[in-house]
């Protein structure tokens, strides 16, 4: 029986780049030293990068099937690691795929952390590596002792040319989810700034909320979880939700998704807070940077509203999660999905119960598919 964290030690590699290529991958008990897994394979012919890759995704898959809990892995690919940290970029397209299958891995785990490593430490992984590259190559020995040269690595500027003859393997589904605003208030039909007020839904809201839940159902029968801000307007909504997608999903509250904090402004409406606060509105709607008096900034929502998104990709990954929030924290999530500027968080007009759909992939890729859907109230 494998300890509950254990460590992966991957490597991979070609002679050429793209040359022949393989990959290895070792499991340790990383408190005996203890060997629990090896794995090696040739590639055919591609690049460093896919090679590495590919040591990275047997290591997690045999710690996987051990039964591991918690994972530490450990590579000298600097690539790699800070890819799969999400510090860099995974730009060339033929990566992605692979990012995303390691991904999809690394959440069926209670905790990953990766390291990087010289190679100098990471010798038995780049041993099992070699000899995946040495079989590719169609040698008996490794290129070490045979006078070719050695396998290059990816901790330099490997392009990570993919050859045109390599394809991605697997097909990886998104984690979708469905950002939903809350039904209707008194503050909602006024137009009246309501942030952090626990102002409940209006019987107009409540018909909404019960019309959203059906379009969600209709619209995702499978969902994993309904998430929603702690205040009552949006928790009412997501009970309705939670209701017509049949009872069996729970709903859980993250304070994260709470709406901005208005300050002075609550419960006031836009033409009172341009009378009294001419300046201040200027300069909030000039930077999202600037908060109303005694109030929170944009940028901090943004803040709260990015752990959200990134941890229902980490947790839910190629599932379906419901979203209930307010117009700030929705705005500034389709702003980021959008590659949008600031000017875009007083253009977007979000309807109350109005439902924007939008995909994240492990790689960092988004399609928004939906904003603002308002067509299940029209009966109303």
């Amino acid at each position: 029986m494998a300890p509950r964290v254990v460590a992966v030690e991957a490597d991979g590699g070609s002679r050429g780049n793209p040359g022949p290529a393989g990959y290895g991958a070792v499991v340790l008990d990383p408190e005996t030293g203890e060997v629990l897994a090896e794995r090696s394979e040739s590639l055919g012919t591609t690049t460093n990068n896919v090679a590495e890759y590919q040591g990275l995704i047997a290591g997690l898959t045999a710690a996987a099937e051990l039964g591991a809990a918690e994972v530490d892995v450990r590579m000298d690919s600097k690539l790699v690691v800070e890819q799969m940290c999400g510090r860099w970029q995974i730009k060339h397209p033929g990566l992605r795929p692979l990012a995303a299958q390691a991904a999809g891995l690394v959440g069926r785990f209670t905790a990953v952390r990766f390291t990087w490593i010289p190679r100098d430490e990471n010798r038995h992984a780049d041993a099992l590596a070699n000899a995946a590259m040495d079989a590719a190559a169609g040698r008996p020995t490794s290129a070490r002792t045979t006078g070719q040269p050695p396998a290059t690595s990816a901790t330099g500027s490997d392009p990570a040319t993919v050859p045109a003859s390599w394809e991605p393997r697997p097909t990886f589904t998104a984690t979708r989810l469905i950002l939903v605003r809350h039904g209707e208030t008194e503050y909602t039909e006024q137009r009246r700034y309501s942030g952090r007020g626990d102002v409940p839904l209006s019987e107009r809201g409540r018909a909404q909320a019960g019309a959203t839940g059906a379009r969600v159902a209709a619209l995702a029968p499978s969902v994993a979880a309904v998430l929603s801000s702690p205040l009552s307007r949006c928790t009412a909504t997501a009970a309705a939700i939670a209701a017509a997608l049949g009872g069996d999903v729970p709903v859980r509250t993250e304070d994260d998704l709470i709406e901005c904090d208005f300050g002075a402004w609550e419960g006031r409406t836009f033409a009172e807070v341009r009378q009294q606060w001419p300046g201040e509105m200027d300069a909030w709607l000039a930077s999202p940077r600037i908060a109303p008096p005694d109030g929170e900034s944009f940028t901090h929502v943004a803040e709260r509203a990015h752990r959200v998104t990134a941890g229902l990709l980490t947790a839910y990954p190629g599932e379906t999660v419901v979203v209930v929030s307010h117009v700030s924290p929705i705005k500034l999530m389709l702003r980021d999905a959008l590659a949008a500027g600031d000017g875009f968080l007083h253009r977007l007009f979000l309807d109350a119960a109005g439902i924007s759909v939008l995909d994240m992939w492990p790689d960092g890729g988004v399609a928004v598919r939906t904003v603002n859907d308002t067509a299940h109230l029209a009966a109303l």
